[in-house]
């Protein structure tokens, strides 16, 4: 059975897990949950995966949550391109600004939170504004991070986990209206969006969208 991949198609964390599928040529299943009609709360989803959260991959008898810990166990497991650098430093590094996008500006505009936002009174200018404005935020330190690496990646000539990244936040970057004032973020997407793994895992492309 190949895999089956849990997700929606707007979703930024399965974008990132589509990317490492294709990279990786993993054949696999999609099981779509719908974000917005509450389809990932179903039973049957939960006893997959408690937090309710996409994606979730179910690959070798187990279930996997958590899009970062996936694309790493694809990486650790499938033949294909490497995702990391060998050496420990770069690693680190390059683990510190996947984790910038995905632990610390993706989760704020996850729908539960902006839901708790608008049940708190805000409306939905203030909570569109305040999505952008941790966007804006974030990114700017991506920007500071890599900007002494060369190259049309991230961190030189091959695609690691942070291009991964930062590809799949700039879609939720020009949803909620930021100012892409980067432009060596803007190339790096470029060059990610040339090749067919990412083109084939864009949120437009999926069986699903809307």
């Amino acid at each position: 059975m190949p895999p089956t991949l849990h997700g929606y198609f707007r979703s930024t964390a399965s974008y990132r897990v589509r990317i490492v599928l294709n990279m990786k040529g993993v054949a696999y299943a999609d099981a779509f949950h719908h974000l917005r009609k509450g389809e990932h709360r179903a039973a049957d989803y939960l006893a997959l995966n408690p937090q309710g959260l996409i994606p979730a991959l179910e690959i070798d008898g187990a279930v996997l949550t958590q899009s970062l810990a996936i694309c790493e166990y694809l990486d650790e497991t499938v033949a294909g391109p490497a995702l990391l650098p060998a050496d420990p430093m770069a690693r680190a590094k390059v683990r510190a600004a996947a984790q910038l996008i995905a632990c610390d500006i993706h989760p704020v505009q996850n729908l539960k939170i902006l839901d708790r936002l608008r049940a708190l009174g805000l409306d939905e200018n203030q909570v569109t504004g305040w999505a952008r404005a941790v966007i804006e935020e974030g990114l700017d330190a991506f920007d500071r991070l890599i900007a002494v690496q060369d190259g049309p990646y991230c961190f030189g000539d091959q695609v690691t986990l942070a291009d991964i990244c930062l590809v799949a936040q700039l879609v939720n970057a020009r949803r909620f209206g930021v100012d892409l004032r980067w432009p060596r973020l803007l190339a790096i997407e470029a060059a990610c969006l040339a090749l067919d793994a990412f083109t084939r895992a864009a949120p437009q492309n999926q069986p699903d969208a809307e």
